[in-house]
């Protein structure tokens, strides 16, 4: 029996590619719950629902007897033959049901529930590929600008980017198309149903998901962005181990390669910088320092702080402070902008770090009693020499002078005169 339901339905299916064993599902169920609203019960009924006929049979399994005193589950001898001549009392009849008899109203009311329950599946479906897909960078176009953030559409799916996962001073326009982190898939609410839900409106809490949240300004992204552009990292030759950034300003990225033939750096810049440009520019001008990674804190700490150049870096591991004497020309860089590159460098160090200039340290060192191998740029060989000499501390460096120095067994003028320099003299 052709059916209007089921042919609007199967267009529905077509229009939004939901699988037709589902919608026929759906429909099983809703005409089962029909037949139980009118009748009661619904054991001794089978409904077949062919979508692409579109058409539904509907089927109750009676007993013919004599006198019907159940007319659910009974039919009299005298109107089973007229359908079927050769029945017998005691027999099992099957008797086609024209949905027609549910009424007009029970039938508005099974579109209304096939119709909420397309929308439920169509969410469910959603939640089910997106939260197996989180990690993933998307392409999306932007289709609604908020003070919250922005909604973003892609292939018919909506997604949002808070404006915290946005990259900050970063203006998205209407239909600009935008590359982002799906982040986080959050599970829609499920509806509160009771038996009696075509008899009355359904009580349900409000559903607004699934909400697919998008970033572009979490660290994962920018990881996905280099193993886009770099081949290396994509193939596992080039390991990303740590990474601390400030969306919009700054990033600090050590990286370590398995294969001592490649230079883990210069593949992450590329020839002219190539590789590298490319994810700023899609940061939005996202300033990127990358670091060789070291298991060594010295090193990475002086590598960390990029582009400034240390000159030493003591560490104090019981208070996991770093001390790191640089430059006075290039205190600025060593700090940032708003002490950015200070920051970014504990960060991806795992030390909190003290800067010191270095006229500061050496003034310091004049005044206190420090032994001589505080003393940043000594060889292991020069201060072996002076030890020889029984000098240990930097005044009794500084006593001696160019001359004392001079005479020490196996330091020249020109090395004295760089000693004295160390010390700032």
């Amino acid at each position: 029996m052709r059916s209007d339901i089921v042919e609007a339905v199967n267009q529905i299916a077509k229009e939004k590619r939901i699988d037709k064993d589902e919608i026929r599902d759906i429909l099983e169920e809703i005409f089962l719950t029909l037949i139980k609203k009118k009748y009661g019960e619904a054991d001794n009924f089978d409904v077949i629902v062919n979508i692409d006929r579109g058409d539904v049979e509907i089927y109750v399994e009676k007993e013919v007897v004599e006198e019907v005193t159940d007319p659910i589950r009974q039919i009299s001898l005298k109107d089973a033959r007229k359908i079927d001549p050769e029945v017998e009392l005691g027999e099992d009849f099957v008797e086609l049901v024209n949905p027609e008899i549910f009424g007009r109203r029970l039938i508005n009311i099974a579109k209304q529930t096939l119709l909420q329950r397309i929308r439920e599946y169509e969410k469910r479906k959603i939640y089910e590929e997106y939260s197996n897909r989180v990690g993933e960078i998307i392409i999306g176009d932007v289709h609604q600008v908020t003070r919250q953030g922005y909604f973003l559409l892609v292939d018919r799916t909506e997604m949002f980017m808070p404006k915290s996962e946005a990259i900050p001073n970063e203006e998205l326009r209407r239909g600009s198309s935008v590359r982002a982190l799906i982040k986080k898939v959050v599970e829609p609410d499920s509806m509160i149903e009771d038996e009696q839900e075509l008899d009355r409106p359904r009580r349900r809490r409000r559903r607004v998901g699934p909400e697919i949240i998008v970033s572009r300004a979490d660290d994962q992204f920018m990881i996905r962005l280099f193993e886009i552009e770099v081949p290396e990292i994509f193939d596992g030759i080039v390991e990303i181990k740590k990474i601390a950034r400030k969306p919009g300003e700054r990033a600090k990225i050590a990286v370590e390669s398995i294969d001592k033939r490649i230079d883990p750096v210069g593949a992450c810049v590329g020839m002219r910088g190539v590789r590298i440009q490319s994810v700023v520019r899609e940061l939005n001008g996202e300033k990127i320092d990358v670091i060789a990674y070291s298991s060594e804190p010295e090193i990475f700490v002086m590598r960390a702080l990029t582009p400034a150049k240390p000159i030493r870096v003591m560490l104090d591991h019981d208070e996991n402070l770093a001390v790191a004497i640089i430059p006075d020309k290039d205190m600025g860089l060593a700090l940032g902008r708003n002490e950015i590159n200070r920051e970014l460098a504990q960060r991806i160090t795992g030390w909190k770090i003290e800067l010191i200039k270095e006229s500061e340290y050496y003034q310091k060192t004049m005044e206190e009693d420090i032994d001589i191998e505080e003393i940043p740029g000594l060889t292991p060989s020069v201060i072996a020499k002076l030890r020889a000499a029984n000098i240990n501390t930097v005044e009794e460096l500084k006593n001696l002078g160019l001359q004392g120095l001079i005479e020490i067994p196996g330091i020249g003028k020109k090395t004295a005169q760089k000693i004295l320099n160390f010390l700032n003299v």
